[in-house]
């Protein structure tokens, strides 16, 4: 396979399941007028778990599981191309950082820590839902990491899924969410861009980002963020086989 088709197919597989998945027509609230007040940091992470369970979340899940089984058959070619350019080394190595737990959860702390210092609630609210996304992403990895035991192409230990693009994907949804698409399109790209670093540099496989980017939208929508109104993605039997269907939520 050619670096580009590689390129291309990466790209791709991280931004079908946000496509599908993330809801419709989200008001952007960069004024945060009337914005609620922050919520407790892990009380309120307590209550986004308990809205992991759900109809939206299992659709979201089957996506990203089809994707990973269908994107496992190239899984080796993949890496052989895309990983084997050391020209493009240069390029990908920032996303380490990008997507780390340190820079991720750093950031969301501290725009909580800001927000509540200068008595900002707009950016205190948006702090915590980033620290819920973030604590529930990590969770979520870790934890199906631990139950697979996939060797990374490296040769190292838990493949499978990506964390840096779980935790990564969970910001850009909060990200999108609070703010629209006009933040959401370059929070997603960025998103992607880490997926794809980690398969440039083998530290994970195709496979391993797509269902990673699953995990992550998941997280970041287990967050109750208190928009108007929602599109919900669920999954719908049909005589044809399965379907998505999509349902109006209105203020919650």
């Amino acid at each position: 396979m050619k670096i580009r088709t590689a390129l291309i197919l990466l790209f791709t597989t991280c931004a079908a399941v946000p496509a599908f998945a993330q809801d419709a027509s989200l008001p952007a609230v960069g004024s945060c007028a009337g914005a609620p007040r922050a919520k407790p940091l892990f009380s309120g992470t307590m209550d986004a778990v308990g809205r992991l369970p759900s109809r939206s979340s299992l659709g979201i899940l089957a996506l990203g599981t089809v994707g990973a089984i269908g994107t496992h058959s190239v899984d080796a070619r993949t890496t052989r191309s895309f990983a084997g350019d050391t020209g493009l080394r240069s390029t990908f190595q920032p996303g380490a950082v990008l997507g780390g737990a340190p820079l991720q959860m750093g950031a969301a702390f501290a725009t909580y820590a800001i927000g509540r210092a200068l008595n900002k609630p707009c950016a205190a609210r948006l702090g915590a839902d980033l620290v819920q996304a973030q604590l529930i992403a990590q969770g979520l990895s870790f934890a199906v990491k631990t139950a697979v035991r996939r060797t990374r192409p490296d040769g190292n230990r838990f493949s499978f899924p990506s964390g840096h693009t779980t935790v990564s994907f969970a910001t850009a949804t909060i990200l999108q969410q609070h703010f629209g698409w006009k933040i959401g399109v370059p929070a997603y790209a960025v998103a992607s861009y880490v997926a794809a670093s980690r398969v440039q540099m083998k530290r994970h496989y195709l496979s391993d980002v797509t269902f990673g980017a699953a995990l992550g939208i998941i997280a970041g929508r287990s967050v109750p963020i208190g928009h108007a109104g929602r599109l919900v993605l669920t999954p719908v039997a049909t005589s044809d086989g399965a379907a998505a269907g999509f349902t109006w939520v209105g203020r919650h």
